[in-house]
């Protein structure tokens, strides 16, 4: 049986109603359709013919519209914030304490002697400009090389088209390839700015950073300087030069537990030297709270040794602290608190989780795995956090661009710090790239929120501690505690006191869900579709009938196309009509009896067939009919 013989077949199982033309099936469909409209089309007048038709062709193009409509609603993927309150024994958070200054000046003073003696002299320089008044002849002749890395010089700005460079030092020195803190001199004193990039060809080629305050540029050049110092300090030395648990942590107490430093975790924080965690989870279980309220919390009383302190690196007193997760890094300089010294600070808690929707209903992320930024913080054996994410991508592109990496943030493998001996232009490298809008697009763009969060809300109040009446007892007791001696070493001005605790056990729950899902799309589809056309899924089905119909009709035509160009090419190869059975007879009866005309040669004459052959078989002479139009009468 052949293909086309095996379609019309098919054809007629899957739909007995219509004709084998494209008119005839769609007469069939209006005339059979359950959907509104199509059935007075063919069945009206012509006038009401042609008034059905506009209103039917008008209503499936709203509905068409409609669906539009709703499929582009359904994939913009809105979501609904709903909130709820819970009630639960919670875990109580991570706490990390940190001094606000990062090392003991008395362990890196050392270090930074040169340091200091140039910043000291320059704002003596600052402040009295006559060269008479200054006590720089008395002291020691001062090592301008780290001056010439990053000098200070003063700018005139009395003339804005023509700006006065004023060397501190009044020296003509050129200045290093990395950076010039300036300070801009305004219409009644000199106003700081920070130059982060000189050449070798003087400061008028020079890029300058300008500041409002001689304090914020003295501040900046010496983080500057401190930082190129440092980096070249091995971690164990930063660590040994910070501040130790037992110094810094005098008494703990959680909820009715005593506790004591070694409770804590320590880790080296850049900005703040050694923090310490407790309740941090990486070694054992996660704390329980047991009751709301201050009596249930973590009370701390520590020590900051503000006397100690570095003059110039640090001006803000106190702890840092901040409240976070389990086994996530603490980035305090974005998410910590203060705690002034002298004072008890009572910190209530409320606790909000946020459950984000994934993809594609929010740009989020579960673990950080589907993040295209090197997390530099899994040193640490931390959960992946936006914070971590966009430091890493900046200590990345700091160390492909500037061929070194920031003392602040941990390092990529095979890269060093900087520091104004190898890498004399970082500090410029660092500023431009620190500024670039583009350069903080990336990292955004590369990062994202982590879909489970929770965040600790945080109520403060302060009281001074301790009071008057009792500072004496309270610090003698202290002081004994931790240095065995009857006299007083600890004082109101490094001593803070910590009250952590949860307000209430309420938390809540704010989560996402889909404004928009499959089920709403399937209702809304079919609720246009049966107020304007009047239709249900089982119109659907009959439009589907009618397409596939369409296309059986449509496939059978064109091979009866193909088999037509066929035989045409045949008849154009052999232009003559083959000879029917009949003629072929009558020419082989009238062989023999052939009349041979006057003067031809003489014809061979037919040999007679030998003896037992058989008569040939005309019957196989015949010729087959082409069959163009199909076996009719082999249609069911």
């Amino acid at each position: 049986m052949n293909l086309k013989k095996y379609l019309v077949r098919a054809l007629h199982r899957l739909q007995k109603g219509p004709g084998y033309t494209y008119k005839e099936l769609l007469v069939w469909y209006c005339d059979n359709t359950n959907t509104h409209g199509p059935k007075r089309i063919i069945k009206e007048g012509p006038k009401k013919k042609l008034i059905w038709f506009f209103l039917t062709l008008l209503f499936a193009s709203l509905v068409f519209w409609q669906w539009g409509i709703l499929i582009n609603t359904y994939l913009s993927y809105n979501v609904t914030s709903s909130l709820s309150i819970g009630f639960k024994t919670m875990k109580f958070p991570a706490v990390t304490v940190c001094n606000a200054n990062p090392f003991k000046y008395s362990e890196v003073k050392h270090l930074l002697k040169e340091l200091d003696r140039l910043i000291e002299a320059a704002l003596e320089r600052i402040l009295q400009p006559s060269p008479g008044n200054s006590s720089e002849s008395m002291s020691p002749p001062l090592d301008l090389e780290l001056w010439n890395q990053i000098p200070l010089v003063l700018i005139d700005e009395h003339d804005k088209d023509n700006p006065i460079i004023l060397d501190i030092f009044e020296t003509n020195q050129t200045t290093g390839d990395n950076g010039t803190a300036t300070f801009n001199e305004t219409s009644m004193s000199n106003l700081p700015a920070l130059c982060p990039q000189c050449s070798h060809q003087g400061s008028d080629n020079c890029t300058y950073r300008n500041f409002t305050s001689a304090a914020q540029a003295v501040t900046e050049w010496y983080i500057l300087q401190s930082t190129s110092i440092l980096s070249k300090v091995p971690l164990h030395e930063r660590i040994r030069m910070g501040y130790q648990a037992e110094d810094m942590i005098l008494a703990c107490l959680y909820g009715a537990e005593p506790c004591n430093y070694k409770n804590f975790t320590q880790i080296y924080h850049p900005d703040h030297g050694n923090c310490y965690i407790f309740n941090w989870g990486m070694d054992e279980e996660a704390l329980n709270s047991s009751n709301p309220g201050a009596e249930f919390g973590l009370k701390l009383i520590l020590d900051i040794s503000q006397q100690d302190y570095i003059p110039y690196l640090s001006s803000a007193a106190g702890a840092r602290l901040m409240l976070h997760q389990q086994k996530s890094f603490p980035f305090l300089k974005d998410q910590g608190i203060y705690a002034m010294a002298g004072t008890e600070t009572s910190i209530g808690v409320l606790v909000d989780e946020l459950e984000r929707m994934g993809y594609p209903y929010s740009d989020c992320t579960m673990n950080g795995s589907d993040i295209p930024v090197k997390n530099l913080y899994s040193q640490y054996n931390t959960s992946y956090s936006i914070q971590a994410c966009l430091r890493s991508c900046f200590q990345n592109h700091m160390a492909e661009i500037c061929g070194c990496g920031h003392y602040m943030f941990p390092l990529p493998e095979g890269v060093k710090y900087c520091n104004n001996e190898d890498n004399p232009g970082w500090a410029y490298c660092y500023s431009s790239l620190r500024s670039s809008i583009k350069q903080r697009q990336i990292c955004i763009d590369s990062c994202k929120e982590t879909c489970n969060d929770t965040q600790y809300k945080m109520t403060i109040s302060m009281a001074d501690w301790p009071s008057e009446a009792s500072e004496d007892w309270i610090f003698h007791i202290l002081s004994y505690e931790r240095d065995m001696s009857t006299n007083v070493t600890l004082d109101r001005n490094g001593i803070i006191k910590l009250n952590i605790y949860f307000q209430e056990y309420n938390y809540r729950t704010i989560s996402e869900s889909a404004a928009t899902t499959i089920v709403w799309l399937l209702s809304s589809l079919g609720g246009q579709f049966g107020f304007w056309m009047g239709g249900s899924v089982l119109c659907l089905i009959e439009f589907g009938e009618i397409i596939i119909d369409s296309l059986w009709i449509t496939i059978i035509n064109v091979i009866s196309w193909c088999k037509g160009l066929k035989q045409q090419r045949a008849r154009a190869r052999y232009p003559d009509a083959p000879p029917t059975v009949s003629e072929l007879v009558e020419a082989h009866t009238n062989l023999g009896f052939q009349h041979e005309p006057t003067g031809a040669l003489p014809r061979e004459e037919a040999l007679p067939p030998e003896p037992g052959t058989p008569p040939p078989n005309y019957d196989s002479l015949r010729v087959q009919p082409l069959d163009v139009l199909g076996a009719d009468s082999d249609v069911e």
